[in-house]
């Protein structure tokens, strides 16, 4: 009895060497490791295209405002704004799709019956409108950094952007809108000064931070363009403030242009004050407490 595999006999060429050494059979061998090695990578690139055709089908898309005029730059609304600021906060690649809201897509109102932006997509195909909504999304999604504001905070500065835009509009230098967005300025003014942060709740931006900073940016932006009119230096704290939010990497990278932003608000129909609104001020600079 032989052990278990006996050697194989090959038949043999006319000068004694095997058939299996024979240069056909070694390029036969060449050509089948090519074939497979081309099999392998067309099974790669393959599998790549369908992760990146995955990639894009789960990817983050948000519909904003385009620019008045300019339907291909970043417009100037404050809600799509804050979605885009959060998103960047938490290092979330997004696609951004820019709307012509004078000229609105059908496809857009597809998902967006009402015409309105924000609207947001996390990637399952559910468009979600309204910011408020939106950025609670992104945060149970993406949970760090953490952006959760306190709820003792999350009010504070709320009232601002409805002053701004009553007095934005007004017409009546006497109605006293002037006076009520003072008041909510000043009201930010001790906030900050009492707690001693640079942002609302704590040393680290959070939700109430991101929403107010793109308003802000219009009411120091319209404001001066509009009514000649700007925040009082004797609120330091304001301008401290103001001046941290609108420095953040995050901030640059989706605010819009200041020429957009008052387009955005002569669509609107503001205009600009034949005389100048000045800050009430008290001796000394000092904004009057109301």
């Amino acid at each position: 009895m032989h052990a278990a595999c006996a050697a194989t006999h090959y038949p043999r060429s006319t000068d004694g060497r095997s058939l299996g050494d024979t240069p056909m059979a070694a390029g036969h061998k060449n050509t089948t490791t090519a074939t497979l090695l081309v099999l392998l990578l067309s099974l790669m690139l393959s599998l790549t295209v369908s992760v990146a055709r995955l990639s894009i089908a789960t990817a983050v898309e948000v519909c904003v405002k385009a620019a008045v005029g300019a339907p291909d730059k970043l417009g100037d609304c404050p809600f799509s704004q804050r979605v885009l600021l959060t998103l960047e906060e938490k290092k979330v690649p997004y696609q951004l799709k820019l709307i012509d809201l004078s000229n609105k897509p059908g496809w857009f109102l597809k998902i967006s019956p009402e015409g309105k932006v924000p609207v947001y997509n996390g990637g399952d195909g559910k468009w979600i409108p309204d910011s408020d909504v939106i950025t609670q999304v992104i945060e149970k999604k993406y949970p760090t950094p953490s952006l959760i504001t306190p709820p003792e905070y999350a009010s504070v500065g709320s009232k601002i952007f409805p002053s701004f835009v009553k007095f934005l509009m007004s017409k009546n230098a006497k109605d006293g809108s002037e006076k009520a967005l003072l008041h909510e300025l000043q009201a930010l003014e001790l906030h900050l000064k009492a707690h001693g942060r640079p942002y609302i709740s704590a040393k680290n931006v959070s939700a109430v931070d991101l929403s107010l900073a793109p308003k802000l940016f219009h009411l120091v932006v319209a404001l001066e363009h509009f009514k000649h009119w700007k925040v009082p230096e004797s609120l330091s704290n304001v301008h401290a403030y103001t001046k941290a939010l609108f420095s953040r990497e995050s901030f640059i990278k989706t605010k819009p242009t200041k020429e957009h932003l008052i387009a955005g608000w002569v669509a609107h129909g503001a205009r600009v004050s034949p005389r100048a609104h000045g800050a009430l001020l008290v001796p000394g600079g000092h904004p009057r407490l109301i």
